[in-house]
């Protein structure tokens, strides 16, 4: 009878697979060995349905005997495997360091990529997901403290044996959160010029998709003129709309996670009330009518899935269309910036645009507008700085007040 005991570190195997035709699982994957202590031949087997996949489980017995690590964790998600090997993967850190690497793998890295094995985590898989980070304005230290936390689990990876090198050192990221930085110093020089450019686009969108699905323009159109991410368009939800009122309160957002797309809560975590303008009512109020559900979503894909940024480029071919309408950096973000520049432009106080927005700081809202509002804006400032100068005990030329 086998013994149900792995094999002891650094002793040799001796691996045979039977065939025994007429099973359902037809292939038994059997590892032998020599107990260092007792000197008793001993063996562990296990039954498969292919000779690929007995063969993969006696290489991860070979594998545990050579590394001294449970085989079941090769076939552990990265999710998984993580929360198993914390506590190595962080040793000697200080706490102040733990709480935010910790953070950093519960709301980012596990969401990201939890669900991908740890042995298929690509390089490549890491970099969309820092890229992501940076494109969901998270700050430069967030995402250093998220990279860091999953650079020390995948090389406790290295360490088990798992992996022949660390896919979690990603280069380049700080140049990116540089270039999106910028490009936040002017998200005016992002947006669309009027509603006419924004039909256009939707148009365009809607022609080059398969099927020439309409429902892509709809959602063009709602993000531009709501000055809301993609994910949050596509949470939006029937009960979340008060047509009488023109209103949208802004609840959820879709974002990628274990096994696919989820909906969370919204990025700041506080629900905000965003208005609905008279362009894109009529689109709205179409859609709530075909629904029932007070809880079915306002926009799905043409087989009724959820959407993404992601999903929303590859279904239209945007690339391609913008590209070919002179907009080649147009991403989908910058409906965003489209929404947010219009609104600053039509006299939103900043106040107000801020609430819309979502901002956390007031910065990031002022950066919306015009530039000679905005210089009026730091006239005003520099005169306060001013005047709390004169009030000070110690005046402008140093005297005494």
């Amino acid at each position: 009878m086998a013994n149900p005991q792995n094999p002891p570190i650094g002793v040799d195997l001796s691996p045979d697979v039977e065939h025994r035709p007429g099973r359902e699982q037809a292939y038994r994957a059997r590892v032998r060995w020599t107990d260092p202590t007792s000197k008793r031949r001993l063996s562990k087997s296990q039954s498969f349905k292919t000779p690929e996949a007995a063969q993969a489980w006696i290489d991860d017995m070979v594998g545990a005997a050579q590394a001294g690590i449970d085989p079941a964790a090769a076939t552990k998600r990265l999710a998984e495997y993580g929360d198993s090997v914390m506590s190595l993967a962080l040793r000697g850190l200080e706490r102040k360091t733990l709480d935010p690497y910790l953070a950093g793998w519960r709301r980012r890295v596990v969401p990201a990529l939890g669900h991908i094995p740890v042995r298929m985590l690509t390089n490549g898989a890491v970099d969309r997901a820092v890229h992501g980070w940076i494109a969901d304005e998270c700050s430069r230290s967030t995402v250093k403290n998220t990279l860091a936390v999953l650079v020390r689990v995948m090389e406790q990876a290295v360490r088990d044996g798992l992996r022949d090198r660390n896919p979690a050192t990603v280069t380049g990221w700080q140049h990116a959160y540089k270039q999106a930085e910028d490009e936040l110093d002017n998200p005016r020089s992002l947006a669309l010029r009027d509603w006419e450019t924004l039909t256009t686009l939707a148009d365009a969108l809607i022609a080059r998709s398969a099927q020439q699905f309409a429902g892509w323009g709809d959602l063009v159109k709602f993000a531009a003129c709501t000055a809301a991410r993609i994910g949050e368009v596509s949470g939006v939800r029937a009960e979340d709309v008060d047509t009488d009122t023109w209103m949208w309160t802004v609840r959820r957002q879709t974002t990628p996670g274990p096994g696919g797309l989820i909906d969370k809560g919204t990025k700041g975590k506080r629900a905000r009330t965003v208005p609905l303008i008279e362009e894109i009512r009529p689109i709205v109020a179409r859609r709530v009518d075909a629904v029932s559900d007070p809880a079915a979503r306002l926009f799905t894909g043409p087989r009724g899935g959820r959407i993404s940024t992601a999903v929303l480029r590859d279904a239209t071919h945007w690339d391609e269309v913008v590209t070919k309408l002179g907009f080649e950096h147009l991403r989908r973000h910058d409906l965003r910036h489209t929404g947010l520049t219009w609104m600053a432009d039509a006299g939103v106080p900043v106040h107000v645009l801020r609430k819309i927005a979502g901002h956390g700081s007031l910065t990031t809202t002022q950066r919306y507008l015009h530039p000679d509002r905005q210089a009026f804006t730091d006239a005003g400032t520099a005169l306060s700085a001013h005047l709390k100068a004169l009030r000070s005990p110690i005046g402008p030329q140093g005297l005494t007040a």
